[in-house]
Protein backbone atom coordinates (compact mmCIF):
# COMPACT_ATOMS: atom_id res chain seq x y z
CA UNK A 1 0.00 0.00 0.00
CA UNK A 2 1.41 3.22 -0.91
CA UNK A 3 2.06 6.33 1.30
CA UNK A 4 2.33 9.73 0.83
CA UNK A 5 4.69 11.67 2.36
CA UNK A 6 4.68 15.61 3.14
CA UNK A 7 7.57 18.01 3.56
CA UNK A 8 6.38 18.57 7.38
CA UNK A 9 6.84 14.76 7.84
CA UNK A 10 3.09 14.08 8.12
CA UNK A 11 2.00 10.56 6.16
CA UNK A 12 -0.87 8.93 5.12
CA UNK A 13 -2.19 5.83 4.06
CA UNK A 14 -5.60 6.58 3.04
CA UNK A 15 -5.73 5.55 -1.05
CA UNK A 16 -8.70 8.07 -1.15
CA UNK A 17 -6.58 11.02 0.72
CA UNK A 18 -3.53 10.43 -0.96
CA UNK A 19 -6.05 10.11 -4.71
CA UNK A 20 -7.13 13.13 -3.96
CA UNK A 21 -4.04 14.89 -3.20
CA UNK A 22 -2.11 13.33 -6.77
CA UNK A 23 -5.06 14.17 -8.80
CA UNK A 24 -3.94 17.76 -8.66
CA UNK A 25 -1.20 16.44 -10.86
CA UNK A 26 -3.45 14.41 -12.84
CA UNK A 27 -1.82 11.50 -11.51
CA UNK A 28 -3.65 7.69 -10.80
CA UNK A 29 -2.57 5.25 -8.39
CA UNK A 30 -4.03 2.14 -8.10
CA UNK A 31 -3.79 -1.02 -6.16
CA UNK A 32 -3.36 -4.17 -8.37
CA UNK A 33 -2.62 -7.73 -7.29
CA UNK A 34 0.54 -9.59 -7.73
CA UNK A 35 -0.43 -13.14 -8.77
CA UNK A 36 0.67 -15.67 -6.65
CA UNK A 37 2.39 -18.28 -8.26
CA UNK A 38 5.56 -20.25 -6.86
CA UNK A 39 7.35 -19.92 -10.29
CA UNK A 40 6.65 -16.23 -10.53
CA UNK A 41 8.19 -15.78 -6.78
CA UNK A 42 11.34 -17.73 -7.60
CA UNK A 43 11.41 -15.22 -10.97
CA UNK A 44 11.20 -12.05 -8.52
CA UNK A 45 13.77 -13.45 -6.38
CA UNK A 46 16.19 -13.22 -9.11
CA UNK A 47 18.29 -9.48 -8.88
CA UNK A 48 19.45 -10.20 -12.76
CA UNK A 49 16.68 -12.02 -14.59
CA UNK A 50 18.00 -12.87 -17.87
CA UNK A 51 15.73 -11.80 -21.20
CA UNK A 52 14.03 -15.74 -21.26
CA UNK A 53 13.44 -15.01 -17.33
CA UNK A 54 12.26 -11.79 -17.72
CA UNK A 55 9.96 -12.21 -20.24
CA UNK A 56 8.24 -15.17 -18.45
CA UNK A 57 8.23 -12.91 -15.55
CA UNK A 58 6.31 -10.74 -17.76
CA UNK A 59 4.44 -13.22 -19.04
CA UNK A 60 2.47 -13.49 -15.64
CA UNK A 61 1.36 -10.07 -16.23
CA UNK A 62 0.25 -10.03 -19.53
CA UNK A 63 -3.90 -9.50 -19.24
CA UNK A 64 -2.80 -6.08 -17.73
CA UNK A 65 -0.77 -5.00 -20.56
CA UNK A 66 -3.22 -6.26 -23.08
CA UNK A 67 -5.80 -4.27 -20.91
CA UNK A 68 -3.88 -0.82 -20.75
CA UNK A 69 -3.10 -1.68 -24.57
CA UNK A 70 -6.75 -1.84 -25.29
CA UNK A 71 -8.05 1.21 -22.77
CA UNK A 72 -5.19 3.35 -23.41
CA UNK A 73 -3.34 2.41 -26.48
CA UNK A 74 0.54 1.17 -25.28
CA UNK A 75 2.22 -0.72 -27.15
CA UNK A 76 5.30 -2.06 -25.44
CA UNK A 77 6.45 -2.87 -22.07
CA UNK A 78 9.48 -4.04 -20.56
CA UNK A 79 11.14 -4.79 -16.87
CA UNK A 80 13.06 -2.56 -15.14
CA UNK A 81 15.39 -4.27 -12.20
CA UNK A 82 17.41 -1.83 -9.93
CA UNK A 83 19.49 -3.27 -7.21
CA UNK A 84 22.32 -2.45 -5.38
CA UNK A 85 24.45 -4.90 -7.06
CA UNK A 86 23.80 -3.02 -10.20
CA UNK A 87 26.72 -0.81 -12.37
CA UNK A 88 26.73 2.75 -11.74
CA UNK A 89 23.35 2.39 -10.32
CA UNK A 90 23.92 5.64 -8.66
CA UNK A 91 24.73 7.11 -11.51
CA UNK A 92 21.49 5.50 -13.34
CA UNK A 93 19.32 7.27 -10.53
CA UNK A 94 21.55 10.46 -10.52
CA UNK A 95 19.56 11.23 -14.03
CA UNK A 96 16.33 11.14 -12.23
CA UNK A 97 16.83 13.01 -8.79
CA UNK A 98 16.32 16.24 -10.19
CA UNK A 99 12.69 17.74 -10.69
CA UNK A 100 11.57 16.40 -14.40
CA UNK A 101 8.43 15.91 -16.92
CA UNK A 102 8.42 13.70 -19.64
CA UNK A 103 6.81 14.45 -23.52
CA UNK A 104 4.78 10.68 -22.49
CA UNK A 105 3.05 9.57 -19.52
CA UNK A 106 4.92 7.29 -17.14
CA UNK A 107 3.15 4.22 -16.24
CA UNK A 108 5.09 2.06 -13.67
CA UNK A 109 3.47 -1.12 -11.63
CA UNK A 110 5.60 -2.24 -9.21
CA UNK A 111 6.04 -5.48 -8.86
CA UNK A 112 8.47 -6.04 -5.72
CA UNK A 113 10.35 -3.75 -3.66
CA UNK A 114 9.84 -0.22 -3.66
CA UNK A 115 10.26 2.90 -5.07
CA UNK A 116 9.67 6.88 -4.07
CA UNK A 117 8.11 9.23 -6.65
CA UNK A 118 7.77 13.40 -5.79
CA UNK A 119 6.12 15.63 -6.79
CA UNK A 120 5.57 19.45 -7.34
CA UNK A 121 1.81 20.56 -6.81
CA UNK A 122 0.11 23.46 -8.24
CA UNK A 123 0.85 25.63 -5.24
CA UNK A 124 4.28 24.86 -5.50
CA UNK A 125 4.57 22.17 -2.51
CA UNK A 126 5.82 18.74 -2.60
CA UNK A 127 4.89 15.54 -1.55
CA UNK A 128 6.58 12.29 -2.26
CA UNK A 129 4.87 8.70 -2.59
CA UNK A 130 6.14 5.69 -1.42
CA UNK A 131 5.29 2.49 -3.95
CA UNK A 132 5.09 -0.57 -2.89
CA UNK A 133 4.80 -4.68 -4.66
CA UNK A 134 1.27 -4.14 -6.22
CA UNK A 135 0.92 -0.32 -6.89
CA UNK A 136 0.06 0.91 -10.32
CA UNK A 137 1.17 4.20 -11.14
CA UNK A 138 0.55 6.76 -13.89
CA UNK A 139 2.60 10.30 -14.23
CA UNK A 140 0.86 12.22 -16.71
CA UNK A 141 3.08 13.74 -19.05
CA UNK A 142 4.23 17.32 -18.34
CA UNK A 143 3.56 16.65 -14.33
CA UNK A 144 6.91 17.87 -12.47
CA UNK A 145 8.34 15.32 -10.73
CA UNK A 146 11.36 12.90 -9.44
CA UNK A 147 11.78 9.92 -8.49
CA UNK A 148 14.60 8.03 -5.99
CA UNK A 149 14.71 4.34 -3.93
CA UNK A 150 14.39 3.91 -0.67
CA UNK A 151 17.59 3.08 1.58
CA UNK A 152 17.17 -0.43 0.24
CA UNK A 153 17.64 0.59 -3.59
CA UNK A 154 15.63 -2.35 -4.84
CA UNK A 155 12.76 -2.57 -7.24
CA UNK A 156 11.28 -4.35 -10.21
CA UNK A 157 8.36 -2.62 -12.33
CA UNK A 158 6.94 -3.05 -15.35
CA UNK A 159 7.15 -0.07 -17.36
CA UNK A 160 4.81 0.42 -20.11
CA UNK A 161 4.68 2.90 -23.07
CA UNK A 162 3.41 4.40 -26.24
CA UNK A 163 6.47 5.13 -27.61
CA UNK A 164 10.10 5.41 -26.01
CA UNK A 165 10.34 9.27 -27.48
CA UNK A 166 8.11 10.86 -25.24
CA UNK A 167 9.97 8.97 -22.38
CA UNK A 168 13.35 11.36 -22.24
CA UNK A 169 13.41 13.47 -19.06
CA UNK A 170 13.18 17.24 -19.56
CA UNK A 171 14.47 19.26 -16.60
CA UNK A 172 13.00 22.10 -14.78
CA UNK A 173 15.16 23.30 -12.38
CA UNK A 174 12.60 23.69 -9.33
CA UNK A 175 14.48 22.17 -6.52
CA UNK A 176 13.68 19.44 -4.57
CA UNK A 177 12.73 19.95 -0.74
CA UNK A 178 14.02 17.61 1.66
CA UNK A 179 11.68 14.53 3.14
CA UNK A 180 12.13 12.37 6.25
CA UNK A 181 13.11 8.76 4.76
CA UNK A 182 10.73 6.30 4.36
CA UNK A 183 11.92 3.26 6.75
CA UNK A 184 11.09 0.02 5.22
CA UNK A 185 10.03 -3.05 7.33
Amino acid sequence: MAILSFTDGTRSTDHQNIQGILSRVGVRLERWSIPSDRNLSALLALDRPSPKEAEDLLAFFEPRFATLKETLGYQSRDLVCLHPALPDLDGLLARFLSCHTHDDDEIRYVIDGAGIFGFVLPDGSQVELLVLAGDYINVPRGAEHWFRLTAEKRVKAIRYFTSREGWVPVYTGTPVHPFTEFAQS
